[in-house]
């Protein structure tokens, strides 16, 4: 394909957003505030600032993210943890893994597990 080619396909694409979601950024009045099924007021769900974020759905969800890494959990899920200094997660009654500088290890239920040593 040519530059001019790409160059007209990109400007075209952008037109056809702009055109599809200029009704949406210039809609009168201003969508409504978050209401629950029950009619109460959602609840704050998260924080976030400069040094880093946290967020969780009741009953649902939640995580944690910033300069020292992320982690996550869903209830009666999975969940895992990352870092500068490697990462962790496990599945309940499935696989469940750690591996870092120094090596990785890991098990799968009813198979057996295995660890590899590291770089350091």
């Amino acid at each position: 394909m040519t530059t001019k080619l790409i160059a007209s396909m990109l400007f075209a694409g952008a037109a056809a957003g702009a055109v599809a979601f200029g009704p949406v950024a210039m809609a009168e009045p201003a969508p409504p505030p978050c209401v629950n099924a029950d009619g109460s007021a959602c609840s704050d769900l998260g924080t976030a600032g400069p040094g880093g974020a946290t967020g969780q759905i009741p009953g649902g969800p939640g995580g944690t993210a910033g300069p020292g890494g992320a982690s996550g959990v869903i209830p009666g899920g999975p969940g895992g943890a990352a870092g500068p200094e490697g990462a962790t997660g496990s599945i309940p009654g499935g696989p469940g893994g750690t591996a870092g500088p120094g090596g990785a290890s890991g098990c799968i239920p009813n198979v057996g597990c295995a660890t590899v040593p590291g770089m350091r």
